[in-house]
């Protein structure tokens, strides 16, 4: 995939949509779905107020599914670009970041079906959350001892493995739960799924994850 490069104009706020009564805005005492009602009207300076807002999680996201650092950060680039060529459609009957998700979750599934991606990761990366608190390290944390590195990075990336070869479904229902803390409701409007099927889901992958890891435990 070529890199992606977004309008430095509407991340910058200075394209025909920036107004004056945009610029005075403080956008925290908007919802996220009152924000992207403006961008839908031509505001754009909404529109970098929540690329600003979400780039972060989104990318983390990403790596989540492809585990590899430019290549998250670039399918990152597309789901904002597809957020913004979707504005003039975009209706406020859900939550911002369903919406927002369910775009994200249909690009990764899409490229792994598309590519055939490998999906076992070669290196371990300073922003990695952990696999159990789902937070992420701090480079000016203590180091941890070599021998923690080995045994942490052993475990990380079996169940790295076990979460990739999931289904499909479970793999993504488990991405946004563990790691981005997404709740059953959430994670279900983004899967078109009630939030009973959801906790079943999860239910059953957690399970399969479980038995799969019982020797890391």
């Amino acid at each position: 995939m070529a890199t992606i490069a977004l309008d430095q104009s509407v991340l910058r706020g200075t394209g025909t949509g920036m107004t004056v009564d945009s610029q005075l805005t403080d956008w925290s005492t908007l919802s996220d779905a009152e924000i992207m009602l403006r961008v839908r009207d031509g505001d754009d300076a909404g529109y970098t107020y929540l690329i600003e807002k979400y780039r972060r999680p989104i990318i983390h996201f990403m790596f989540r599914m492809v585990h590899n650092e430019a290549l998250a950060e670039e399918l990152a680039q597309e789901v904002f670009l597809r957020v913004y060529r979707s504005r003039a459609t975009y209706r406020a009957d859900a939550r911002f970041t369903t919406w927002l998700y369910r775009i994200a979750t249909n690009l990764g599934v899409n490229h792994a079906r598309d590519t055939k991606y490998e999906r076992a990761a070669q290196n371990i990366y300073l922003d990695q959350a952990d696999a159990e608190t789902g937070t992420t390290p701090d480079v000016a944390d203590a180091r941890p001892t070599v021998e923690h590195l080995m045994l942490q990075g052993e475990r990380m990336q079996a169940i790295r493995q076990h979460v990739m070869a999931l289904p499909e479904r479970q793999r993504t229902a488990v991405l946004m739960h563990k790691y981005q803390g997404m709740d059953y409701r959430e994670i279900g409007e983004v899967l078109k799924l009630s939030e009973s099927a959801t906790k079943s889901l999860l239910f059953r992958a957690y399970q399969t994850l479980r038995d799969k890891l019982k020797d890391f435990v």
